[in-house]
């Protein structure tokens, strides 16, 4: 048989021994190709790396690269990796790290040798310690069990020969060490109480760190008390925790002591406490649904426990607290559903027995007179007296005593009362049932009606504050007095948890709505709504349906019907119908988010109960009318609302740019330590956005101008600066940088002169003005060499008329004794002849040179040039001699000025005076008429000016 067969036969075998040994004949290079079992060739490359049938290093890397084509994730092909050493880092890097570490030693080193030399808890030592737990006996800190200064026992002889040791009294000996032990040892103070310790600690003189170590040591001594099962102690040492610093474990360890001592209003605040500072905090859901669970709340136990099921769903102990207490609401509502009629019944033989003594001038079992103030209900009363239907651990009144409930023109009412049983069997006679509505039932109900004559219309709410008051005669919609008295007692009593009495309330409100015709569909539906509420709260979820339908039927489209009765379809299971209302609630009102949570919560549902198309199985959803939506918005807020809401925008806007422009400056003096200017430049022009009024910003900006050689930007920036602080050293020092750099020597030395005004100690001010005025010499001489010096002629006038012109200067201008150059070539040219006429106060030379001057050439000239006297004694030149002869040079001037470098910065720092003439011109300029420009024109021109 050749090979390939045997390989085919090997390869199509049903079974492969992983566990046996690998044959020699499999370590070949053929065998290895051809074999396509991804275990196999596992064991085959372990053998050949282990070495056990030789070292064949190319057969390894033949069997490694086969086997990566076959599976590239296989565990065998993984290689460990080598631990990083200071061999495997860079010089820098391992630096780095001994760097941090050494840090991290000596600073933890200090924070120790700071904690251990506190003197803050030198008074704790003036205190008792505590006694030791279990016992009654404590020793004051400032004595010792052994005396540190006992005095040394008196040295004996000791025997020398077996004759003394004969006459040695050891009974004796012994005596006297336990008397000089009695007398060394002090005795211990025994308390006959546990001593109390402070829940408070003062911690007015610590710091923040010192504060943290503290609370941090009490929360300690409160973990080994509640190890030790001492509970109250642990109490104690987790609020003096808390009053140091508020922590939430602080709080969670506490609720659980005073869980174990059974303090359930305490732990429940403790939850609370902790689901403020940490909402979500699942060790809080837990503990609030065990006291909940201890108070007979099962529905919000059963809520807390769900939402912690849901972010653990292997939590045991909330897995086996959700069975018991769904346990307990099954047999509560079985017991409830068995021994109501019962009870029932025993109610209507008692009123049967009393109807001869009983005053019958009560005719109407729903109108309650408005002097009857509610609550009469003894809490001492058994629960057979007050007719509970064995179901006192769930709550202090339940179903049972809605015995009044049975009227006999009520179908709602009649089929409750009459569900699981004939209705002929427990009849009741009516005067029986007018007697029961009107409180004259011996067991009475909670919200029953007393006999009391004080005429007063408010009542205290059950289990509230007793200085609260409600007042239960405040009108309801257009319901009459007493209706609307027995509508605010049913409020009151749900909001106190007494849904059955509530219902009761509700009930006879309605009753008595039929009863006296009104027509008000509004109020009738939040009764029903409100007795829905009941039923919902109650698990009568049959009778909530009923209800809500007949408030949709008088209101459609109300919300809080539509939303109970999705509830009560959901705890049915009949999920479509639930799903249908709710997403109606959210047509109506898109922020419920329980409508939201429990659509997700259904969809899930149905899709796992009728698969992809659950869709189909839908009833219709009825599309909500947009008047419905509309009453369902929110109102717009108030000025003052909106005033409240500005400013907090302002404010957090200006905090998020207060960090933004300290983030930015960094990241700008970081560019300029790294010597990358253009970046550092960006950053800066960043900032002044953010603060345009940072005369550092200017400053260092005007720096990395300097730095890139941008000196007239750099200029600019300095009187920026200037302006904001007319002393600052740095501004005028980098200003004359800059004007070294435009080689303006004279105005460099005069900055270089005011910087060491201010400071003669810069030595590189001085060094630099001696350098300055060595370059201003040298211009000076060099300027001009090949023109001839012109001749300035001085004469005394007597009239500005006898000016007696130049007879060799035919491109020069004479006036007030001075010669002015009317054709310049360069922007030098153009300096000297403008500052001179501007030092002679000379506009009629300067409108001459304007004239004489193209306008596209006027901002180059003025380059260097320009500051805010200059642009004022132009502005006067073409407003005094040019407008009126050529108003559109004027205008054309004026266009091309703006667009001079610095122009907006020299434009910031004119004068009040020198702006009004600016406006004057541009007044005058508009007035014109033209063909060459328009008024809208000279306006537009204007806006960049003025």
């Amino acid at each position: 048989m050749s090979e390939d067969a045997v390989f085919s036969l090997q390869s199509h075998s049903t079974t492969v021994d992983y566990r046996g040994k690998v044959p020699v004949e499999h370590l070949d290079y053929d065998y290895i190709e051809k074999c396509k079992d991804v275990r196999y060739l596992e064991k085959i490359l372990r053998i050949l790396r282990s070495g056990e049938e030789g070292i064949y290093p190319h057969l390894i890397k033949f069997c490694e690269s086969h086997l990566e084509k076959l599976d590239p994730k296989s565990r065998a092909l993984r290689k460990a990796m080598p631990v990083a050493t200071a061999a495997s880092l860079s010089k820098d890097e391992w630096s780095q790290i001994e760097d941090e570490l050494k840090r991290w030693q000596e600073e933890t080193k200090k924070t120790e040798t700071t904690l251990k030399h506190q003197s803050v808890f030198d008074d704790l030592v003036k205190e008792n310690m505590p006694p030791v737990r279990g016992s009654n006996c404590f020793v004051p800190l400032s004595q010792k069990t052994v005396l540190q200064e006992r005095k040394k026992p008196s040295k004996c002889d000791l025997p020398r020969d077996y004759r003394e040791w004969d006459k040695f009294d050891v009974e004796k000996e012994c005596q006297k060490i336990e008397e000089d032990m009695e007398k060394t040892d002090p005795p211990a103070i025994i308390n006959s109480g546990h001593p109390k310790i402070k829940t408070q600690v003062d911690t007015s003189l610590l710091s923040q760190q010192e504060k943290l170590f503290l609370a941090n040591r009490e929360k300690d001594k409160g973990n080994e008390a509640f190890r030790a099962k001492d509970y109250e102690e642990a109490v104690t040492y987790y609020s003096r925790s808390l009053s140091i610093i508020t922590t939430v474990a602080a709080y969670n360890n506490r609720a659980q002591a005073e869980i174990k001592l059974e303090h359930w209003h305490n732990a429940l605040k403790d939850c609370l406490s902790v689901l403020e500072l940490e909402p979500g905090n699942l060790k809080a859901l837990l503990r609030r649904a065990v006291v909940y669970n201890h108070m007979g709340n099962f529905h919000m136990a059963t809520e807390d426990l769900r939402t912690v099921l849901r972010e653990e769903p292997q939590n045991t102990a909330a897995t086996q607290l959700l069975s018991q207490i769904e346990k307990k609401t099954e047999e509560c509502q079985q017991e409830k559903q068995c021994k109501g009629k019962k009870i029932l019944i025993q109610e209507i033989e008692e009123a049967d027995n009393q109807t001869d003594g009983d005053n019958k001038a009560h005719k109407t079992a729903c109108l309650v007179q408005p002097s009857q103030p509610v609550g009469g209900e003894e809490r001492s009363a058994t629960p057979v007296e007050r007719g509970d239907m064995g179901n006192a651990h769930k709550k202090p009144h339940g179903r049972g005593d809605g015995g009044p409930h049975a009227e006999s023109n009520n179908s709602h009412h009649e089929h409750r009362r009459n569900r699981g049983g004939s209705s002929d069997k427990y009849k009741v006679p009516h005067d029986s049932k007018e007697k029961v509505a009107n409180g004259s039932s011996k067991r009475g109900s909670t919200a029953s009606v007393q006999g009391d004559q004080s005429g007063s219309g408010k009542a205290t709410p059950v289990g509230g504050n007793a200085g609260e008051t409600v007042n239960l005669d405040a009108p309801c919609g257009a319901l009459p007095p007493p209706l609307a008295r027995l509508k605010n007692e049913g409020n009151l009593l749900f909001k106190n948890g007494q849904f059955a009495d509530a219902l009761e309330k509700y009930s006879q409100a309605i009753q008595g709505y039929t009863d006296s015709g009104i027509d008000s569909p509004e109020d009738l539906c939040i009764l029903y709504s409100n007795r829905a509420a009941c039923y919902l709260k109650d698990g009568n979820s049959q009778d909530c349906i009923q209800d809500c339908t007949s408030a949709l039927e008088l209101q459609p489209f109300s919300l809080k019907p539509l939303l109970r009765r999705a509830m009560a379809y959901e705890s049915l299971e009949r999920y479509r119908k639930a799903y249908v209302d709710y997403k109606t609630v959210l047509q109506i009102d898109v922020s419920v988010q329980a409508a939201h949570d429990s659509v997700n919560r259904i969809t899930r549902l149905l899709i796992e109960q009728d698969g992809p198309e659950w869709r189909e199985k839908l009833p219709e959803i009825p599309l909500v009318p947009l008047s419905a939506q509309q009453h369902r918005r929110e109102e717009p807020p108030s000025a003052e609302i909106l005033q409240a809401r500005a400013e907090k925008a302002a404010r957090d806007a200006e905090r998020k740019a207060e960090v933004r422009f300290s983030a930015l400056k960094q990241e700008g003096n970081d560019f300029v330590k790294k010597s990358q200017y253009q970046d550092a430049l960006e950053k800066y022009t960043e900032c002044l956005k953010l603060k345009p009024e940072e005369c550092a910003i200017y400053t260092n900006r005007a720096l990395c101008y300097l730095k890139l050689e941008r000196f007239a930007e750099a200029k600019q920036d300095c009187d920026a600066a200037l302006k904001l602080e007319p002393t600052n050293k740095k501004a005028f020092y980098r200003r004359a940088m800059a004007n070294k750099g435009l080689k303006d020597y004279l105005a460099c030395s005069s900055d270089l002169q005011e910087v060491l005004q201010q400071d003669p100690n810069v030595q590189e001010a001085e060094k630099e003005l001696e350098e300055v005025t060595k370059l201003l010499r040298q211009s000076l001489a060099s300027a001009s060499p090949n023109k001839p010096r012109k001749t300035v002629p001085i004469t005394e006038v007597e009239d500005d008329e006898n000016v007696t012109a130049v007879p060799n200067s035919k491109n020069s201008c004479k006036g007030e004794d001075i010669s002015i150059n009317l054709q310049p070539t360069s922007a030098y040219e153009f300096g000297q002849s403008l500052n001179a006429a501007r030092s002679s106060g000379n506009t009629v030379a300067c409108a001459e040179l304007l004239a004489s001057t193209a306008p596209e050439m006027l901002p180059q000239f003025l380059s260097t040039q320009l500051d805010g006297h200059t642009i004022s004694f132009i502005m006067q030149a073409l407003h005094s001699h040019l407008l009126e002869k050529d108003p559109y040079l004027v205008y054309q001037h004026l266009n091309h000025l703006h667009t001079a470098d610095r122009f907006s910065v020299v434009l910031m720092l004119l004068e009040k005076d020198e702006r009004h003439h600016m406006t004057q011109l541009f007044e005058h300029l508009s007035a014109v008429q033209s063909t060459q420009f328009t008024k809208n024109d000279v306006q537009n021109l204007a806006n960049k000016y003025i």
